[in-house]
C-alpha cells in the first residue's frame, strides 16, 4: 500500500496545467508579436528564456529557502509557468533554421549566448534574492 505522501494529489497536476497554460500563452503571444526571420537573431526567444531562468531561480530560492513549503506554489510557478515560458527546445529549432539559411556562425553564437544568458540569470537572481533577504 502506498504511503499518503506517495499518492497522487490531483491538485498538483492541475497547478502545473494552469501555470503551463499561462506560461505557454505568454511565450506564444510574444513570439507572435515579435517574430524573427530565418537568418535573424531571435530576440524574443532569447529574452523570454533569460527572463524565465531569472524568474525560476528567484522563485526557487524564495519558495524553497524563505517561505513555508507549498507544493502548489512551486508546481504552478516553477514547473508550470516557468517550464512553459522558457523554451530551450525552440532555441535548437531556431539555431537549425539559422544554419540552414546560411547563418551557421550566428546559430552557434545564439546557442552559446542562450546558455550563458540563462546561467547568468540564475546566478544573478539567486544572489539578489538571498541579498534582499539578508537586508531585512
Amino acid at each position: 500500500m502506498l504511503a499518503a505522501s506517495a499518492r497522487l494529489d490531483p491538485r498538483r497536476p492541475a497547478a502545473i496545467f494552469a501555470g503551463g497554460a499561462a506560461g505557454a500563452l505568454a511565450r506564444a503571444g510574444l513570439a507572435h508579436a515579435f517574430p524573427a526571420g530565418p537568418s535573424a537573431w531571435p530576440w524574443t526567444t532569447f529574452a523570454v528564456n533569460a527572463a524565465g531562468c531569472f524568474l525560476l531561480a528567484a522563485l526557487v530560492v524564495r519558495l524553497q529557502e524563505r517561505l513555508p513549503p507549498s507544493t502548489y506554489r512551486r508546481t504552478f510557478l516553477g514547473t508550470g509557468l516557468c517550464g512553459a515560458l522558457t523554451t530551450f527546445s525552440t532555441v535548437q529549432v531556431e539555431a537549425i533554421r539559422m544554419a540552414r539559411a546560411g547563418a551557421g556562425g550566428l546559430a552557434a553564437a545564439y546557442l552559446a549566448a542562450s546558455v550563458i544568458a540563462g546561467l547568468a540569470a540564475v546566478v544573478a537572481a539567486t544572489a539578489l534574492v538571498r541579498r534582499a533577504w539578508t537586508l531585512r
